[in-house]
């Protein structure tokens, strides 16, 4: 998620802090339009904030969208079992309760899930302040303990993946988003950076694989024809 966005989140944080949740629901709209690198906490957010305003159906979507990204995110599936409940649907309401208390008695480095998820945000959030401060190595070691406090945090591998691509550590960005794609096999900008990884670290032939498969499920994909065009390009000049 690049800058602007980040602020927009922290907009619509401030919104739903003031009880202002159609504010709050314009910001975090906004956010899931543009597509980019969507943060379960947005998908969260934007159930709670749909819940409050008298939308229980959209926001059991919301937390469902929340739980593809982070299938460990012990609120979303509180939060669900809530609305769930409200709306009659109590088998399933039971069913989201199980799936939090699976992930409370879990434990990763020694730590109980629910624990572990709020450290592996603070880590997450650590790592970004210091890319703000262009200290890139810690950045992806605090990227790296965030990961093993929370390994199902697909948003956040993709931005250590990102990481890896700036500084020119593309082998290590390749295994992150191997991992990905075989966690989220139709995340289609994890598939295309997936493909410029290849790129980047001399795979060509890998390259034209994957993008070609995205192109052919995704034929207006903009960046996967641009990222076509200049392998087709690389090709003539070899």
């Amino acid at each position: 998620m690049n800058v602007r966005l980040e602020r927009v989140v922290e907009l619509a944080k401030d919104r739903f802090a003031l009880q202002d949740y159609y504010g709050c629901i314009h910001f975090l709209e906004e956010i899931v339009e543009s597509g980019e690198g969507v943060y379960a906490d947005v998908h969260h957010l934007l159930g709670l904030a749909s819940h409050l305003v008298g939308y229980p159906e959209r926001a059991i979507e919301c937390f469902d969208r929340a739980l593809a990204v982070n299938p460990n995110y012990y609120e979303a599936h509180i939060h669900r079992g809530i609305v769930l409940n409200e709306l009659g649907r109590s088998e399933e309401g039971q069913g989201a309760f199980a799936s939090a208390d699976e992930v409370q008695n879990e434990e990763r480095d020694g730590i109980p899930g629910p624990q572990a998820d709020k450290l592996a945000n603070l880590h997450a959030e650590l790592g970004a302040a210091y890319a703000d401060a262009g200290a890139i190595e810690k950045t992806i070691e605090q990227y790296r303990t965030a990961l093993r406090l929370g390994p199902t945090f697909h948003d956040l591998r993709y931005r250590l993946a990102r990481t890896l691509l700036q500084v020119g550590r593309s082998l290590e960005a390749r295994e992150e988003l191997e991992t990905l794609v075989a966690a989220k096999p139709d995340a289609v900008d994890v598939r295309a950076t997936l493909g410029l990884a290849y790129y980047v670290s001399g795979d060509l032939e890998t390259a034209q694989t994957v993008w070609g498969a995205v192109r052919d499920e995704y034929p207006d994909n903009a960046r996967v024809r641009a990222y076509l065009a200049m392998l087709k390009r690389a090709h003539e000049k070899d």
